[in-house]
C-alpha cells in the first residue's frame, strides 16, 4: 500500500530526502508518519503529519528534519538535513488509509512502507 524511496549513504552534515507514496488510487490518506529503527534498538517515531498539515517531531530531529506531504500525490516526504551518524537506521513510512471494498464497506487501516536504509558516515 505504501512505497518508500530515497535512502542512501551520506556523510555527516549532509542531507537526504525520503518519499513515500500510497499506491491505492481509491484510498483517502489521513495521518502519515516516519519511523526509524537502528540496529539493536526499538522502532521510534521520527515525525508525523496530519491530513491538515499539523506536524510533530521527535526531540532528536527537531530543527533538522522536516515532514511534509502532497495530498494530491498521496505522498509524504522527510527532508533530513544536518545528518548525524546516530541518524543511521532503516526508515519506515506509515499511514492511515481509508478505501471501500467490493461491497462498498469502508476499510480503515494503518499501513507500513517497506523501509529504506539511511546510513550516515562520520
Amino acid at each position: 500500500q505504501l512505497q518508500a524511496s530515497g535512502g542512501g549513504l551520506v556523510q555527516a552534515g549532509g542531507s537526504l530526502r525520503l518519499s513515500c507514496a500510497a499506491s491505492r488510487s481509491d484510498a483517502s490518506v489521513n495521518d502519515m508518519r516516519w519511523y526509524r529503527q537502528a540496529p539493536g534498538k526499538q522502532r521510534e517515531l521520527v515525525a508525523a503529519i496530519t491530513s491538515g498539515g499539523s506536524t510533530n517531531y521527535a526531540d532528536s530531529v527537531k530543527g533538522r528534519f522536516t515532514i511534509s506531504r502532497d495530498n494530491a500525490k498521496k505522498t509524504v516526504y522527510l527532508q533530513m538535513n544536518s545528518l548525524k551518524p546516530e541518524d543511521t537506521a532503516v526508515y519506515y513510512c506509515n499511514a492511515d488509509l481509508i478505501y471501500y471494498n467490493d461491497y462498498e464497506a469502508p476499510v480503515v487501516g494503518r499501513y507500513w512502507g517497506q523501509g529504506t536504509q539511511v546510513t550516515v558516515s562520520s
